[in-house]
């Protein structure tokens, strides 16, 4: 708090000093023998005035370290108790907001208590459902020749949705620990993206959508487990994005400062007004608005969030009715040196 707030929190002081003051010189004046007072008076007032100040001056800066414990610059004012009260009142509000403080802490302990059951419960939960999904798709496998393959087509790409749906669900429950489950090493891009392109074979097959791989491979130093959870939102969005008879280039670039890898596809594209927005937790778009698309908003954002966790830019380009181009570019990392 500054003086002249101060000030302002004190003006009915300062008004009740004027008006006494006011009231002295009234009884000076209907008192004869008191008329050779008035020499005087105007000095007295100007020490009246400085008398004043100084008190004002004394009391600021004695109460100054109480304001400084408000006027902190934090997140939140709620997160210390407060300990300089030095008068009545002071010590009034301390107690008041210390009281404050308690309670939100103990909600935001029961909060974190009711987060971590939650996401203890949806940990248990995904590693439980794989193993009925795996029993189905078995099953399914068993049965092959006695359903129609059309009807086996469809079970089998349900049970993949359902899979990468859960594969989803799992990421976004480890992303806030992401420092606990990370490994970086040295990696070959193509031997972390083709298994990836290998399990999504079914719905190039029934789309009839040309893919090409270029020959052109880098190693970089990364988390494999986690690019490959981003690789597949990508190329899950470009197949589901690309018309059937389509086409998909995957190309890897080296650059002076990194390496590229490029995902393009020839599908609809993105609208020039939802491109700075695909990023956006729960974002869908008008892409994702389109019945047959069944979009959730939260593969890219995922693979936006962790990418920038590991060090990894993604971007985008896009063109409407043309295609869409999405980057993954891995900086060159000058400290690491290794000879073969």
């Amino acid at each position: 708090m500054t003086f002249i707030k101060y000030l302002k929190d004190r003006i009915l002081i300062l008004a009740g000093w004027v008006v006494l003051s006011l009231l002295l010189g009234f009884m000076v004046w209907l008192t004869p023998d008191l008329h050779n007072f008035w020499d005087n008076r105007s000095y007295l007032l100007v020490l009246q005035l400085f008398i004043v100040f100084l008190f004002f001056t004394i009391d600021y800066h004695r109460r100054k370290k109480w304001y400084k414990t408000f006027d902190k610059e934090e997140d939140s004012h709620l997160q210390h108790f407060v300990e300089s009260a030095s008068t009545e009142e002071e010590l009034l509000i301390q107690e008041y907001v210390n009281q404050q403080v308690r309670e939100h802490h103990s909600m935001m302990e029961q909060l974190l208590d009711s987060q971590k059951d939650q996401k203890d419960y949806m940990d248990s939960w995904i590693h439980e459902i794989k193993v009925p999904l795996a029993a189905v798709d078995l099953i399914l496998n068993s049965i092959e020749f006695d359903i129609p393959d059309e009807k086996f087509v469809l079970l089998q790409n349900e049970i993949q949705q359902i899979d990468e749906y859960v594969e989803q669900i799992l990421y976004y429950s480890r992303s806030d620990e992401f420092v606990n489950d990370y490994l970086i090493q040295e990696y070959s891009l193509k031997k972390i993206i083709q298994p990836i392109i290998r399990s999504q074979a079914n719905y190039f097959i029934q789309k009839n959508l040309q893919l090409t791989l270029a020959e052109a491979d880098a190693r970089v130093l990364t988390d494999s487990k986690w690019i490959e959870f981003i690789f597949r939102q990508l190329l899950s969005n470009a197949i589901k994005y690309t018309p059937d008879h389509g086409k998909i280039d995957i190309t890897i670039e080296k650059k002076n400062n990194g390496v590229a890898l490029i995902l393009q596809d020839n599908g609809i594209g993105i609208p020039s007004e939802d491109l700075g927005r695909i990023f956006d937790k729960g974002f869908t778009g008008e892409n994702g608005r389109k019945a047959q698309q069944h979009s959730t908003g939260l593969g890219l954002y995922l693979a936006k969030r962790l990418a920038g966790k590991i060090g990894v830019a993604l971007s985008a380009k896009s063109t409407m009715n043309e295609g869409t181009t999405m980057t993954l570019f891995f900086p060159q990392l000058d400290y690491y040196h290794e000879e073969r």
